[in-house]
């Protein structure tokens, strides 16, 4: 068995999809559903059981000897939470404690990082583990983020971890199943929506002297590649290490807004307004993930170009009458 944790979020179900799809391997999910329309993530898909969160140890317990793997994607994912405990909580107590329960029961480890731990990419955006401890995140999220990378490597070192830990540095991922995310779905989703609703696209102004408006750049990721990342990892449990989980190519969020009007065949109109003052001062300007450990490690899987990942994202799920994977 395989469990997923945040298997009905984002890349979780994306991952679950995929999983499900493989072959007769049973997939269970840990996560919380809520009120509205997330059950609809994990709909299509025969999973074997659901865990609620308050359950998870009990339940791992129960079923130590029949799980092989824990994909830990669950975690307080938005980069404006404010209430510090319950991230700490939820992103380092919770990891730490699945991390040792793996290691105790021999059972492999994949789990998400984030692309937040770099902060504002003075110190590059390289996953060589000899840098981390110069990385300085930017906001709660990305701390939280990093203290467990800190931790993983600390217990890796001193030969108290999992058969197999893998640790992934997700950069900015987009495709379908993000919808429950509100305002943390990615500007592919909020640029359709505007575009659809009335024919413009937003995008922020740009507050630094090296950027244009517009010109902003990310290192975009088609969820799809990440998938594929997840599953690499797994199909090679020689794999340990934290990596980076991006394409290593920087695009704007005009280049981003381009390709979503392209998309929808609608002529290019773009607005730009001002970045809200509460996070201006933790804006990040560019990311682009440094990719040679991974492919240095054996991934050969070219990635998802920008227009061929918006393409798709927008024709096949979000003009689509069942915008779920």
């Amino acid at each position: 068995m395989i469990l997923v944790t945040g298997g009905a979020g984002f890349i979780g179900s994306n991952l679950v999809a995929a999983l499900t799809g493989r072959d007769d391997q049973a997939i269970a999910v840990c996560d919380r559903l809520g009120v509205d329309d997330k059950w609809r993530n994990i709909a299509k898909h025969s999973i074997s059981e659901f865990v609620q969160p308050e359950n998870l140890f009990s339940w791992l317990d129960t079923h130590a000897n029949e799980i092989e793997a824990v994909f830990h994607l669950g975690a307080s994912s938005s980069t404006t939470e404010r209430d510090a405990d319950s991230v700490v909580n939820n992103n380092f107590s919770l990891s730490l404690a699945i991390w040792r329960w793996c290691s105790r029961h021999d059972t492999r480890l994949i789990y998400a990082s984030s692309a937040a731990t770099y902060g504002d990419g003075s110190n590059g955006f390289n996953d060589d583990p000899e840098l981390s401890a110069a990385l300085r995140p930017l906001n709660l999220y990305g701390w939280s983020k990093h203290i467990f990378d800190r931790n993983a490597l600390r217990l890796a070192n001193s030969r108290q971890h999992p058969p197999q830990w893998v640790g992934l540095k997700f950069f900015n991922a987009y495709g379908p199943n993000e919808y429950h995310k509100d305002g943390q779905q990615s500007v592919v989703v909020q640029f359709f929506e505007q575009i659809a609703a009335d024919g413009k696209a937003r995008a922020f102004k740009s507050h630094h002297p090296d950027y244009e408006d517009g010109g902003q750049m990310r290192d975009f990721i088609w969820v799809g590649d990440c998938v594929d990342v997840m599953l690499w990892a797994y199909d090679h449990t020689h794999l340990n290490g934290i990596y980076n989980c991006g394409t290593g190519t920087a695009r704007s969020f005009s280049d981003l807004a381009h390709a979503c009007f392209a998309a929808m065949r609608q002529p290019e109109v773009i607005d730009f307004i001002d970045t809200p003052t509460e996070i201006r001062g933790k804006y990040q300007y560019f990311t682009e993930a440094n990719m040679a450990r991974l492919i240095g490690a054996g991934y050969d899987k070219p990635f998802t170009s920008l227009e061929d990942g918006v393409t798709r994202y927008v024709t096949d799920f979000l003009a689509s009458n069942d915008p779920y994977r």
